[in-house]
C-alpha cells in the first residue's frame, strides 16, 4: 500500500497537464482553421479571377494583333494608291518638266526638277526611272541626271510628313510626330547644301560612280525582287493599273503619249477603272481623296490601337529595347546597328517612305526616340538606293552601264551624307532641327502645313521659274538671300552662345517689327480668320456652347491686342521674347 500510494502520489502532475494543454491546443487549432478557411477561401477566389483577368487581357491583346496587321496592310495599300494617285494627276507634268534639257544643264534647276516630279508622282523610283531612261536614251547626261537624284531624294521624303499631320490632334505626340518626320527633310537639305555645290565643282559624285563601274564586270540580271509587292498587289491592282511608260515616253519627248491614258485598259486582269471614261485627273482625283481617307482612318486606329497594345510595362520593355544603348565601351555600335535594321527593313517593303510612314506614328507615341528614329532613316536612304541598284542590275546590256551609275549616283549621295551628318554626334544637326521644327507646330500647328507648302511647293516653284529666266537671275536673287540665311544663322548661335562678341544692337532682334521676329502676329491672324468663321451661335445655344463662345471672344481680344502691337520687353543678351500666350519668339 505505501508503495502503491507513492507511485500514484508520484505520477507526474505535468502529464495531465500537458494533455490537458495539447487537448486546448487542438481545440484553439480548430478554432483558428474555423476562422482561416473563409479567408482562404475568399483568397483562392480572388487569385482565380486575378487569373482570369490576366489571361483575358492577355487573349484580347492576342485578339488585337490580326487587327493590327491588317490595319497596317491597309496602311501600306493606301500608300501605294496615293502614289498612283499623284501620277495620275501630275505624271504627266512630270514627264514635261524632265523634257527640258536645256534647263537640266542647270545644277540648282536640275534639282528643283528632281523635288518637284518627286512631289507629283510620290514616288523616288518612278523619277529615278525616268531619269535613266533620259540618260540611258542620250538624251541627258550623268553630270545633269545628278542633281535630279538629290532631287528625287528631297522629294520622296513628303510623305511621312504629310502622315505627321494626321496627329496633329494630340499636341505633344504631334511634336514628337512631326520631328521624327521632319528629320528625313532635315538630312536631305542639308546634305544636298553640301554636296550640290561640290559636286559642281569637282564631279565627286559622278567620278565615284563611274569609278565603281568601271571596275565592275557588270551582266544584264532579272527583275529586281518585289517582296511586299507579292502581298499587296493582289489587292491594288484590284483597284487601279498604271502605264508608266507614258510618263518615260513624255519625257523622251514621245508626242504620241500626250494623248494617251496612263490607266491600263488592255491588261488581262481587271480593275476598278479599267472601263472607265473619266480622264486621269478625275480618277487621280476621286483615288487621291478615297486614298488619303482611308490613310487617315488607318493611322488614327493604328495609333490607338498601338496606344492601348503599348502601355504600362509593355510600352517600357519595348522602349528600353529600342532606344538602349550598348554598354560602355561600344555604346556607339547602336546606332550604326539601327542604320542596318532601316536598311534592311527598307529593302523588304522596296519603300523608304512606306518605312518611315510606319515608324512615324512610333515616333509620335515615344516608342520610338528622335535619337534612335534618325539612324534607322539614315538606314532607310541606304536601303531604297539598294533596291534602285538591283533594278539598274536588270537593264538590257546596252543600257546596264548607264543606269548602274546613276543608281550609285543615289547610292554615293546617302553615303556621304551620312558621314556628314552622323558618325561624330556634334555633326547630327538634322536631330536638332527636327526638335525645333517639332516644338514649332507644337506651339503653332498651321506652321506644319505652312512648313509643307513652303518647302515642297513654293520654294521649289520659285528657283524652278528663276531657273527658266537664266542663270544670271537665279545666281543674283539666290546669292543674297543665302547670304541673309547665313548671317541670320551666325547671329542666332552667337546671342545663344557667346553674345558679348556682338555689338550691343545685334544682342537680341527686338530692333526689328514683330512680324520679322515672331510668329505669333501670323498665329494671331489665322486665329482671327478661324475664330469669325466658327463663332456664330445660334439662338438656342447651351451653356456648354456660352462657355466655349466666351472663351473664343477671351482669345480673339488677344490676337486682336497682338496685332495691333504687344509690348515687348527687350533683352539685352538673349534673342527669344515671352509673350502672354506663353510663346517664344524668335528670328
Amino acid at each position: 500500500m505505501p508503495i502503491q500510494g507513492s507511485l500514484c502520489f508520484h505520477v507526474d502532475p505535468g502529464f495531465l497537464d500537458s494533455q490537458h494543454a495539447l487537448q486546448g491546443g487542438e481545440d484553439e487549432s480548430s478554432l483558428y482553421k474555423t476562422i482561416e478557411e473563409p479567408i482562404n477561401l475568399q483568397n483562392r477566389q480572388g487569385a482565380c479571377r486575378s487569373d482570369e483577368r490576366r489571361l483575358s487581357s492577355v487573349l484580347t491583346s492576342l485578339s488585337k494583333v490580326p487587327l493590327l496587321l491588317l490595319l497596317l496592310y491597309m496602311f501600306i495599300c493606301s500608300l501605294d494608291i496615293l502614289s498612283s494617285a499623284f501620277q495620275l494627276a501630275g505624271g504627266k507634268v512630270a514627264g514635261d518638266i524632265l523634257k527640258d534639257n536645256a534647263i537640266l544643264s542647270n545644277p540648282v534647276a536640275g534639282l528643283v526638277v528632281g523635288i518637284l516630279a518627286t512631289v507629283l508622282v510620290q514616288s523616288s523610283s518612278t523619277s529615278t526611272s525616268i531619269v535613266v531612261s533620259l540618260v540611258s536614251s542620250g538624251l541627258l547626261e550623268v553630270q545633269s541626271a545628278i542633281p535630279i537624284i538629290m532631287g528625287s531624294n528631297i522629294g520622296t521624303s513628303v510623305t511621312s510628313t504629310i502622315v505627321a499631320l494626321m496627329q496633329a490632334g494630340e499636341r505633344d505626340e504631334f511634336k514628337l510626330a512631326f520631328a521624327g518626320a521632319t528629320v528625313h527633310d532635315c538630312f536631305n537639305w542639308l546634305t544636298v547644301m553640301v554636296l550640290l555645290p561640290l559636286e559642281a565643282a569637282s564631279g565627286l559624285v559622278r567620278r565615284l560612280s563611274h569609278a565603281a563601274v568601271t571596275s565592275l564586270h557588270l551582266q544584264s540580271g532579272q527583275e529586281a525582287p518585289e517582296l511586299l509587292k507579292v502581298i499587296t498587289e493582289p489587292f491594288t491592282k484590284l483597284i487601279i493599273q498604271l502605264d508608266k511608260s507614258v510618263i518615260i515616253g513624255l519625257a523622251l519627248g514621245d508626242e504620241q503619249m500626250r494623248n494617251r491614258s496612263l490607266i491600263k485598259t488592255w491588261c488581262h486582269s481587271r480593275h476598278l477603272f479599267a472601263d472607265s471614261s473619266l480622264s486621269d485627273l478625275a480618277v487621280g482625283l476621286i483615288l487621291l481623296a478615297a486614298s488619303l481617307l482611308v490613310l487617315c482612318t488607318c493611322l488614327i486606329l493604328l495609333v490607338k490601337l498601338l496606344n492601348s497594345l503599348l502601355k504600362g510595362q509593355v510600352a517600357k520593355v519595348i522602349q528600353k529595347i529600342l532606344n538602349t544603348d550598348f554598354p560602355s565601351p561600344f555604346g556607339w555600335l547602336a546606332g550604326y546597328l539601327a542604320i542596318l535594321v532601316g536598311a534592311g527593313m527598307t529593302f523588304v517593303v522596296q519603300s523608304s517612305s512606306v518605312f518611315t510612314s510606319a515608324i512615324t506614328p512610333l515616333i509620335g507615341l515615344g516608342v520610338i526616340s528622335l535619337e534612335r528614329a534618325y539612324p534607322l532613316t539614315l538606314g532607310s536612304n541606304m536601303g531604297t538606293t539598294t533596291t534602285a541598284v538591283l533594278a539598274a542590275l536588270a537593264s538590257p546590256g546596252d543600257k546596264l552601264a548607264v543606269a548602274f551609275q546613276v543608281a550609285l549616283c543615289h547610292f554615293f549621295f546617302n553615303v556621304l551624307g551620312i558621314l556628314l551628318w552622323y558618325p561624330v554626334p556634334f555633326t547630327r544637326l538634322p536631330i536638332r532641327m527636327a526638335r525645333f521644327l517639332g516644338e514649332r507646330t507644337a506651339a503653332y500647328r498651321w506652321f506644319a502645313i505652312l512648313y509643307l507648302i513652303l518647302c515642297f511647293l513654293l520654294l521649289p516653284s520659285l528657283v524652278f521659274g528663276l531657273s527658266m529666266a537664266g542663270w544670271h537671275v537665279l545666281v543674283a536673287t539666290g546669292v543674297p538671300f543665302a547670304a541673309i540665311v547665313l548671317f541670320v544663322t551666325v547671329v542666332n548661335l552667337m546671342q545663344a552662345h557667346r553674345p558679348q562678341y556682338l555689338p550691343v544692337r545685334l544682342r537680341s532682334w527686338t530692333f526689328l517689327p514683330a512680324w520679322m521676329r515672331s510668329l505669333d502676329p501670323l498665329d494671331a491672324v489665322i486665329t482671327r480668320v478661324t475664330l469669325s468663321c466658327i463663332r456664330s451661335p445660334s439662338r438656342g445655344q447651351t451653356l456648354g456652347s456660352l462657355q466655349f463662345t466666351a472663351e473664343l471672344e477671351t482669345t480673339q481680344r488677344k490676337a486682336d491686342t497682338l496685332i495691333e502691337g504687344p509690348a515687348v520687353t527687350p533683352t539685352s543678351h538673349i534673342n527669344t521674347q515671352t509673350t502672354e500666350n506663353g510663346r517664344s519668339t524668335q528670328l
